[in-house]
């Protein structure tokens, strides 16, 4: 009786309140299927550490020379088009109700291309930044994506121990690096010998999950991947 009333509940709601899609205006969905088709695809040949399309899938110019702790990073979309705005309504719009279909495309790129993964760990915000905005975007997609995927999400021992500003402040990946070190911490070792999957909305340079990579891997994570949901390119 339950999942019923669920599905009526949810009936209504649509009635009441009609949904549109970020890309093209139209009712229906946050992100109709026409929409979500058309959006910007990562395909390979990539880099295999940052996941940036590379031709040949050898180590792009930019990783050659990067003492990576990160195992890998990888992203079904370029964070451009109706991804770039859904990510940006997600983030600091308060439209919380994104995060389950983008969650399921996150959930459709890992069933295509599975990573080594025993929990999930959402890339955790700054109490400053959280009491700012209320949520974290990283969280509730690490949620949605955890009850598709059945991996259970550990979003209290990663944590953010130093404010600092936003990546997207920063001019190139040297100054990324330097803002971001030393501003994550684990609080215990429940994550030793896991293989963790770090859960983020966007990646630029790599610098924040490369840092939260390390201090993972410090507390004894025997793996740690990150997967976005968009790439800039």
């Amino acid at each position: 009786m339950l999942p019923q009333l669920a599905k009526l509940k949810g009936a209504a709601l649509d009635l009441l309140f009609p949904q549109y899609c970020l890309g093209c205006g139209r009712e229906g969905g946050l992100i109709c299927s026409s929409c979500k088709q058309s959006l910007s695809r990562i395909a390979p040949p990539i880099c295999p550490r940052c996941g940036r399309p590379e031709p040949g899938g050898q180590l792009c110019p930019d990783c050659v020379g990067w003492p990576a702790s990160i195992d890998g990073i990888r992203s079904p979309f370029r964070f451009e088009g109706a991804m770039r705005q859904a990510i940006y309504e997600l983030k600091y719009h308060n439209l919380r109700a994104l995060a389950a279909p983008l969650a399921e495309m996150l959930g459709d790129y890992l069933s295509a291309s599975p990573l080594p993964a025993e929990v999930l760990v959402p890339v955790p915000l700054h109490p400053r930044r959280l009491r700012e905005r209320g949520y974290n975007q990283s969280r509730l997609l690490a949620r949605e994506l955890g009850r598709l995927v059945n991996l259970a999400m550990i979003d209290d021992c990663l944590v953010r121990q130093r404010h600092t500003p936003p990546q997207a402040r920063t001019s190139n990946a040297a100054e990324r690096r330097s803002n971001i070190a030393g501003a994550f911490a684990c609080r215990d070792q429940r994550l030793q010998g896991k293989q963790v999957l770090l859960i983020d909305d966007v990646a630029t340079s790599g610098a924040t999950l490369d840092a939260c990579a390390a201090v993972l891997k410090a507390s004894g994570a025997a793996s740690v991947w990150g997967l976005v949901m968009a790439r800039e390119i």
